[in-house]
């Protein structure tokens, strides 16, 4: 007979190396248990029902301005955090809305008072690349003009409702 010389389990590297998988999930989902109740969901409304009654005004809003004839070129300088352009059809002050794609914190708004030509320029220091939902509207809020963005190339909007 062979004497068998037996050492206790946790001497030998299988169990720890069978046990790492779980252990792993389990810190994971910790994480993200962590995640999902540390910063909620931004992208759910509230109150669906009224926000989509308020689509209706904003197709009104949209018309006004395509009766006017409004279009709106600008351009973003990272360096000087200057948003500068030119809003065509109207000389009144006006509001740049920048929504963020998912984070409501972020959101910017400019007020925009332009020269009588039409020219304007606003500082906007940091601007995040992201894609970014832009609206501009009257100070009465009796038009709106609103694209998408990603903060790079030149920002065009021309009033358009089919």
């Amino acid at each position: 007979m062979h004497a068998t010389s037996t050492s206790p389990w946790y001497t030998h590297r299988w169990p720890w190396l069978l046990m790492l998988g779980p252990a792993t999930v389990l810190v994971g989902g910790g994480y993200v248990s962590w995640l999902a109740t540390r910063h909620p969901d931004a992208l759910v409304v509230d109150d669906y029902y009224k926000q989509g009654k308020a689509i209706n005004q904003d197709l009104r809003r949209d018309r006004a301005a395509t009766a006017l004839g409004l279009s709106l070129r600008a351009t973003y300088d990272p360096r000087a955090g200057l948003l500068s352009g030119r809003l065509v059809g109207q000389a009144a002050p006006f509001t740049i809305y920048l929504a963020h794609p998912t984070l409501p914190q972020r959101d910017l708004r400019l007020f925009v008072k332009p020269a009588p030509d039409g020219s304007f320029s606003v500082a906007l220091p940091g601007l995040e690349r992201t894609h970014w939902q832009v609206v501009v509207e009257g100070a009465l809020r009796d038009w709106r003009l609103a694209k998408g963005w990603d903060g790079v190339r030149t920002l065009e909007i021309v009033a358009d409702v089919d």
